[in-house]
């Protein structure tokens, strides 16, 4: 190859596409024959670039980028096209020559940080085992440097913890630190920062840009969130039922999309419609009429105005220093606030601030240290078991990991059944009509109920979970990071549901959250959580509008892609 057939930038990079995905088929065998989940698929990624790949569960992106690194599940094939990695077909090479690819040429940051994670090993461990797999320098200085990067503090310490030690936020950052750590010349991002807060999201995405401008790193970023992909990617590239539909430019994707389905996708995107939603105030519209036009929430004179109250809350957990001692670890530090009937109360922060802390104490599954929660005019630590029997039938839960949350060895009908069955409500016949309502509720075909777990995406997993909590007509849900999981679309649709549901049953919820775009649209009050104190509280309008701390202005300012849908001249 002569240098006339290559040329090189200025800064360094050649125009000769890294990775180009052409015409490509992907089949899987199933029971009843062979299904193509993927059409005619195309995409081009130059070096040093960034192209996104956005579009709803099922859509074919993550089978996509699977195919690229070989990693296709057994049942699955190329059936057409071609993938080229630096001019060479890849499409079906050997296993030998894809181990040779992956780790220092191709790195991948998979979506699922309790799958793709050994609890039996610690975590400096199982990125020392990667750099040591592809010949890189593996000592202790060189791993907590490589979880540093990936933004985990004392990462010395945490190098010598368990996964089950870690958030759902440490887990992802340690993920990405193991996909990062031998600097490959492609990393391909499966959702990474989907259950990361909006500040350590934007570090790790600032991360990424640092190597792509340094070393020429280019990244196929896979992710349901819209204004994330427009912000962060050169390129956005929109698939639906296994074809490209539309791709182009980020920007000029996102302030003028062609396609029908990338126009319902900008007017879904969370992070994109809280510009819509100020539009729509300063037409003097309300937010929730957005969300969930009906009648108002009648509420009975009798019944108390505050359905939570939490007062003076503390956690206060005892972790091992090692020779049989313990230090003190304060996670939740005289919290106090109440949630109304018949309203939705997010509380925010980043990872370790403590929310889900006081969302497993309002459930009751973790025993507050001091302070007391007050549900209906009841202080829940007087409650007997059979009174808390009967409160966990009132206040019902949606968790954040649809992976962890729901039992491989049931199936779905069994899975949204069981609390049904637990409180003996209905017969056999009441409890199936009840499953499929619930199963149309969140979008899923009633052919789900026969299917398990693991035959779902993770954006399916967390609709049963919401399935499941609804069976029982609770007073009050908590929801734990419940939409993080779910494409723009299906989280519109949740989202929507849940502010009709409020809207028709008088539902009270309380959102546990670090995505401030949903909080936006969802919320009629916020609490602002840092590392275990509430600093912030009001309306939703007050806190967006004229946040008082620092710490609150910091988290608006990581939204991603909200400064995208203003006009040009002013963003």
């Amino acid at each position: 190859m002569t240098t006339s057939d290559v040329r090189i930038s200025e800064a360094g990079l050649t125009d000769k596409p890294l990775l180009e995905i052409r015409d490509l088929a992907i089949s899987f065998k199933t029971g009843s024959g062979e299904v193509q989940a993927v059409r005619n698929a195309h995409l081009t990624i130059m070096p040093g670039e960034t192209v996104a790949i956005v579009g709803e569960s099922g859509s074919g992106k993550s089978t996509t980028a699977l195919a690229a690194i070989g990693l296709l599940p057994g049942n699955g094939r190329v059936s057409g096209g071609q993938i080229l990695l630096d001019g060479e077909d890849i499409s079906h090479a050997s296993e030998k020559r894809m181990i040779e690819l992956r780790g220092n040429t191709i790195g991948m940051v998979p979506q699922d940080p309790m799958s793709n994670l050994n609890p039996v090993w610690k975590i400096g461990y199982q990125v020392k085992e990667t750099l040591r797999a592809n010949g890189r320098p593996s000592g202790p200085a060189d791993v907590a440097k490589v979880l540093s990067q990936a933004g985990l503090p004392d990462a010395e310490r945490r190098a010598k913890q368990y996964p089950h030690e870690f958030s759902g936020g440490m887990r992802q950052r340690a993920l990405i630190a193991i996909g990062l750590s031998c600097q490959p010349r492609l990393l391909i991002a499966d959702e990474p920062t989907s259950a990361l807060d909006v500040t350590v999201q934007r570090q790790i995405l600032d991360h990424l840009e640092t190597m792509t401008s340094e070393l020429g790193t280019s990244v196929l970023l896979i992710t349901h969130d819209l204004g994330l992909a427009a912000e962060r990617a050169d390129k956005v590239v929109v698939m639906y039922r296994g074809n490209v539909v539309e791709a182009g430019p980020s920007l000029e994707l996102l302030q003028n999309p062609q396609h029908p389905y990338t126009q319902r996708l900008v007017a879904s995107a969370p992070s994109l419609a809280s510009r819509r939603i100020q539009v729509a105030k300063e037409l003097g519209v309300e937010s929730d009429e957005l969300l969930a036009p009906g009648e108002p929430v009648v509420v009975e004179p009798t019944m108390t105005e505050d359905v939570l109250q939490i007062q003076n809350l503390r956690k206060v957990f005892k972790l091992r220093s090692g020779f049989g001692k313990s230090t003190d670890f304060t996670a939740v530090d005289d919290v106090s606030f109440s949630v109304k009937r018949g309203t939705t109360t997010a509380i925010v922060g980043e990872s370790g601030s403590g929310k889900s802390t006081v969302a497993q104490m309002v459930l009751n599954l973790q025993k507050p240290t001091s302070g007391k929660i007050v549900f209906d005019g009841v202080d829940t630590s007087t409650l007997n078991n059979k009174e808390i029997f009967a409160f966990r039938r009132r206040v019902q839960p949606i968790f954040q990991d649809p992976y962890g949350s729901l039992d491989p060895m049931y199936n779905i009908f069994r899975t949204i059944e069981e609390p049904l069955r637990t409180h003996k409500i209905g017969d056999k016949a009441s409890r199936e009509k009840k499953v499929r309502e619930l199963l149309d509720q969140v979008a899923l075909p009633q052919s789900t109920m026969q299917r398990y777990p693991n035959e779902l995406s993770g954006g399916q997993r967390q609709r049963v979970a919401i399935a499941r909590a609804l069976a029982l007509d609770p007073e009050v849900i908590i929801c734990d990071e419940a939409v993080s999981a779910l494409d723009v679309l299906v989280q519109a649709q949740v989202l929507n549901l849940l502010a009709d549901l409020q809207s028709r049953l008088g539902l009270t919820y309380l959102f546990i959250t670090h995505d401030l775009a949903v909080v936006r649209q969802i919320a009629d009050h916020v609490c602002v959580m840092e590392k275990g104190k509430l600093v912030e509280t009001g309306s939703t309008d007050d806190v967006f509008d004229d946040p008082q701390r620092d710490y609150t202005k910091a988290l608006l300012h990581a939204i991603p892609g909200a400064r995208l849908m203003l006009p040009p001249e002013v963003a």
